[in-house]
């Protein structure tokens, strides 16, 4: 039986179901001291003291712990992109002499309740001199957010390829458009935390996180404590979302492992929701100047394009990575080999921002794909033509920004877009509104560097995987029980799938970008192959159980690495805008993604709804807003929208499978295409039913009422 291709159910969903996972919230070493941050309430200012005096009163408070007395501690270290120039301006474990924006952590309370803490770090009290807010995007002018970077310029990145100057000088067409995309907030559906345990006569620091997987952890906490990665373990247990929130180490989780170590007791961190909002890094936050040069024909000659991204207060590991892959992937699924990027990011008194779902995939088929639809209507062209004309058509392809796409084929995915949206099925339709169909299609980085696995076999016959790969919804126990059932003749159930322990676990690289299936499935048949020479050696007549059961156990180890891969697809909308209030009605989506070989089309579709629902999110509702103070005003679900079933549309979802030549199973990534494709195609809806004008996600009934009210324009 083949169960690779199958629509198997998430077996782990029978204990989130009947509440038999394990969260952070749900661990508590014995005699642990739970931990609340007192937070800055101004944006920007200059710490003139601390006064611990009532905090340190309150019953069962054992200490209090300042920036100055961690000051040995961190930053954070700040991970480069290739070709980028970084300031030096990481993320302090706690503030020292300044805060940069509101949830900032100035110090940390230790107590014997969560109560207690909380109370205590209410009552800490620091004495501000405050500093004009920087709340919106900018370079040079003002006071500063960090006194030693000029301009207060984080990150700078350019590339040019061709000569895109001389195509933009003759090319009959050119196409200018600016526009702003929103920060957003991960609000995963469990906030951060951290427990960390000391054993001083080990040397072993234990810290367990709700986080993404535990390498990238372990790899910024050796630096950030000054401690060697074999002396400290991450655990990472059932993990209730993170949507890339926490992939990197929080700063709060580091003052809690440097804590435990000093207080000499464990210590345990659960934010709430205030301060998943205030402290917890968000998305998205750029503004795009972008141009298209084009012929008379309608053939893409050249793009430029310069990009101001507001990256917050300070430089988080990750913060670099989604300003770069906007930028690499700004041409999208077109053939253009004359280009001009620059990236700016800029600091505000904000939190930092970071990976998102998409990270920088979303932002960069939104801006391409906004700017086709704006060039289709200058020239006079059917919009699904323009994009015809230009699709990239032979693989693999080199891109004018560096990256090779290794697969796909970009028109079979829109052709079955137009189909699944049945866009003349909603033209035909009687309707109060005007209608509105759009398209976007997207490319998606995904995979590359490396992963590993062990596969044993006990003498029993009991299945045991171990992988460096950590799920946190995307359904690991499932796909990958699937490949190893395949492999060894079994059912899925037989194999028992362990993950998340840096100790006891296959070192990896983590689960983010899409990249689980192509590289974690990948090292999971690497290991199958070594397995079955350990059988041959056993005995070439025997299968994997006999020879196990013969030679006392089984075992063998893989490690798979290869080159980026790219997943891509097309998305549809349709549309209805009521005239009267602005409200906007999604008729429904359509989904085409190309993820290579599916190995599980149902939880595949499941990625893609909860996705595409993201994306919805992005485009009608969600955005972190702050105010002329630098105060946040939608630090709550009562001002920060998010979407429900209720207002999910119709959502039709295909695949089309090219296969990816630079692994054995063939997969790309999946997790992330409805999150990057659908507000492009949202956007060209939207501007499609207002006759062509063009506004700024999100798509409010305010913002259309008012673009209706003024013409459409």
């Amino acid at each position: 039986m083949t169960w690779v291709g199958r629509p198997v159910r998430r077996r782990e969903d029978v204990r989130f179901l009947t509440g038999a996972a394990r969260y952070l919230d749900d661990l508590e070493p014995e005699g642990a001291l739970h931990v609340a941050f007192a937070r800055s309430l101004a944006a920007h200012a200059r710490i003139g003291g601390l006064d611990l005096g009532a905090a340190l009163a309150v019953p069962g408070v054992a200490a209090i712990l300042t920036g100055d007395d961690l000051a040995d501690v961190g930053p954070l270290p700040a991970i480069g992109v290739e070709g980028a120039w970084l300031a030096p301006a990481a993320h302090p474990v706690l503030a020292r002499g300044k805060v940069r924006y509101a949830g900032e952590a100035v110090a940390l309370v230790a107590a014997e309740s969560r109560a207690a803490a909380e109370d205590a770090a209410e009552l800490v009290q620091v004495d501000y001199d405050p500093l004009e807010p920087v709340v919106g995007a900018r370079t040079g002018g003002g006071v500063p957010v960090h006194d030693d970077v000029p301009d207060d310029v984080l990150l700078r990145w350019a590339r040019r390829a061709g000569d895109p100057d001389a195509a933009f000088a003759s090319a009959p067409h050119v196409v200018r458009r600016s526009y702003r995309i929103p920060r957003l907030a991960a609000a995963p559906m469990e906030p951060r935390g951290a427990i960390a345990e000391y054993d001083p006569t080990t040397d072993l620091l234990t810290v367990w996180l709700s986080a993404q997987d535990p390498h990238r952890p372990l790899a910024q906490l050796a630096p950030t404590l000054g401690r060697p990665p074999e002396s400290i373990r991450v655990v990472v247990p059932d993990v209730g979302g993170a949507f890339g929130s926490k992939g990197a180490l929080a700063p709060e989780a580091a003052a809690v492992a440097a804590a435990a170590i000093r207080l000499g007791r464990p210590l345990k961190w659960v934010e709430d929701r205030l301060e998943n909002f205030l402290a917890s890094s968000q998305g998205r936050g750029l503004e795009a100047d972008v141009e298209l040069a084009l012929d008379g024909e309608g053939r893409m000659l050249a793009l430029r394009a310069r990009l101001l991204a507001d990256l917050g207060a300070y430089l988080l590991p990750t913060t670099a990575v989604s300003p770069h892959t906007t930028a690499m992937l700004i041409t999208g699924t077109y053939a253009i080999q004359d280009v001009d990027v620059e990236v700016v990011g800029v600091a505000t008194t904000k939190v930092p921002t970071g990976p998102y779902r998409g990270a920088g995939r979303p932002e960069a088929a939104y801006l391409i794909e906004r700017l086709v639809d704006a060039a289709a209507r200058e020239l006079g062209l059917d919009p699904l033509e323009l994009r015809r004309r230009n699709f990239v058509r032979e693989f693999p392809y080199r891109t004018a920004m560096g990256w090779t796409y290794d697969s796909g084929d970009y028109e079979r995915c829109l052709d079955a877009a137009v189909v699944l949206l049945e866009p003349e099925r909603w033209r035909d339709r009687p309707g109060r509104g005007r209608l509105g169909i759009g398209y976007g299609m997207y490319v998606e980085r995904s995979g590359g560097l490396w992963e590993s696995a062990v596969v044993r076999v006990e003498p029993d016959g009991q299945i045991v995987v171990r992988t460096g790969s950590s799920p946190h919804g995307q359904g690991h126990e499932t796909t990958f029980a699937q490949i190893v059932a395949d492999r060894l003749g079994v059912e899925p159930g037989e194999v028992e799938i362990r993950w998340g322990d840096s100790r006891l676990g296959p070192a990896g690289v983590g689960t983010f970008a899409s990249r689980s299936t192509a590289m974690g499935g990948s090292a999971l048949l690497a290991a199958l192959d070594a397995l079955d020479e350990e059988r041959r050696r056993v005995g070439e007549e025997l299968d994997v159980r006999e020879a196990a059961a013969r030679a006392g156990g089984l075992e063998a180890s893989g490690r798979f690495g290869s080159e980026l891969v790219f997943s891509s697809g097309a998305y549809g909308a349709a549309v209805e805008l009521d005239e009267a209030t602005g409200r906007l009605a999604v008729l429904r989506i359509a989904a085409v993604d190309d993820a290579g070989r599916i190995v599980n089309p149902l939880l595949a579709e499941g990625q893609v709804v909860g996705a595409t629902v993201q994306g919805l999110g992005e485009a009608l509702v969600e955005v972190v807003a702050h105010d002329e103070t630098g105060q946040q005003t939608t630090a709550s679900f009562a001002d920060y929208h998010l979407l429900t079933a209720v207002e999910a549309p119709e959502i039709e979802a295909a695949f089309v499978e090219t296969p990816s030549p630079l692994n054995p199973l063939g997969a790309k990534g999946i997790g992330e295409g409805g999150s990057i494709a659908t507000p492009g195609a949202v956007a060209n809806a939207v501007t499609d039913a207002l006759g062509g004008a063009e506004l700024d996600l999100p798509f409010t009934e305010e913002a259309l009422w008012r673009a209706l009210r003024e013409g459409g324009s």
